[in-house]
């Protein structure tokens, strides 16, 4: 530990150096980090929000729920397998305010559940951004899809849909609206039970039936994946540059009877302390990021997030430092002091 500290401290450029590029790869990767998952809750937190259970889906609609239609008989086969089963459906829409300012927004109207919020004909619950907007409990809106308006009866937190905020109206307004008589969805937190004519889904799986959610997000992975990477092969450049330079220095002290491991440890030592020190700054400003970021901005970075980040760096840091001291092994202490006597 102090011989490596003083190594560090005598060649402040060159750890600085890496300390610095650490610091934004790992900056960036917790940024875009924030940005996938602020982006997934922005697409889908009212089914994220859900319980772990399956959800129906007519067959034939394809995996697009807009298309699915439950008829009379499957819904009495859900309600067979399990009573509590949650109908509901989905479907993008808007709505005008008082000024005649149109407002985009996901309606979604189910049976009686307690996974959602409860409404009466006239009732509307609407995402919290509303609130935000300046929206009130008691203000109407009305659409242009039924006459009568609707009253808003309460605020919803965190419920997007496609990146628009949630309204939950009752069923009788919803079939109104989109002349319909049944509803598109089934959800149920039984044992998955197989439904003539209806496809079922584990959450995740109906997650990426969501238009654009698996293509936004693996396209976002991919690029933290890569800055994974990019980071590893930084490490190991970076140790196997100095190694080099160093290969005079190995071969004195192992002359002298200092151990392969115990100069693996000095070199783990520096990789751990600039990665620390890199960590914490970028974790620093990430977070004064996440808190002052606008609220419009779709980020989210949670502690749990933080720390996988911070412990794969820490890992990734540790296989590409070690894989650039294999040199360190193979260095016969005579070779490696006449070529840094050359």
């Amino acid at each position: 530990m102090k011989m490596a500290w003083k190594e560090m401290k005598k060649y402040k450029l060159r750890y600085t150096i890496l300390g610095s590029i650490i610091f934004l790869i790992s900056l960036l990767t917790l940024s875009i980090s924030g940005l996938a998952s602020g982006l997934s809750q922005d697409n889908a937190a009212l089914i994220k929000n859900m319980p772990e259970g399956t959800f129906y889906m007519e067959e034939s609609a394809e995996e697009n729920h807009s298309f699915s239609a439950l008829s009379d008989e499957q819904i009495d086969s859900l309600k067979d397998a399990d009573s509590d089963v949650t109908l509901f459906s989905i479907q993008m829409g808007e709505f005008q305010d008082n000024e005649d300012k149109k407002h985009s927004l996901a309606y979604v109207s189910a049976d009686d559940s307690v996974i959602f919020p409860e409404t009466a004909p006239g009732e509307i619950v609407v995402d919290q951004s509303f609130q935000e907007e300046g929206f009130e409990v008691g203000d109407t809106v009305s659409t242009s899809l039924m006459d009568k308006d609707l009253t808003i009866t309460g605020f919803a937190e965190q419920e997007k849909f496609s990146h628009s905020p949630v309204g939950f109206i009752n069923s009788e307004d919803f079939f109104e609206m989109y002349r319909t008589d049944t509803f598109q969805l089934a959800f149920t937190t039984a044992a998955e039970e197989p439904v003539d004519e209806l496809s079922h889904f584990n959450n995740g799986d109906f997650l990426n039936t969501i238009p654009s959610y698996s293509a936004e997000q693996m396209s976002l992975n991919m690029i933290i994946i890569f800055l994974y990477v990019i980071s590893g092969m930084l490490f190991a450049i970076f140790f196997y540059m100095i190694n080099v330079q160093k290969l005079g220095t190995f071969g004195i002290l192992k002359a002298i009877g200092v151990k392969t491991f115990t100069l693996f440890k000095m070199m783990w030592t520096q990789m751990f302390i600039i990665t620390i020190i890199s960590l914490l700054l970028a974790v620093g400003v990430s977070q004064l990021f996440n808190m002052f970021a606008p609220s419009g901005m779709p980020f989210h970075l949670t502690a749990s997030m933080v720390l996988l980040s911070s412990g794969a760096f820490m890992i990734i840091g540790f296989i590409g430092a070690t894989l650039s001291g294999i040199q360190i092994k193979q260095v016969e202490p005579m070779q490696a002091i006449n070529q840094g006597g050359a």
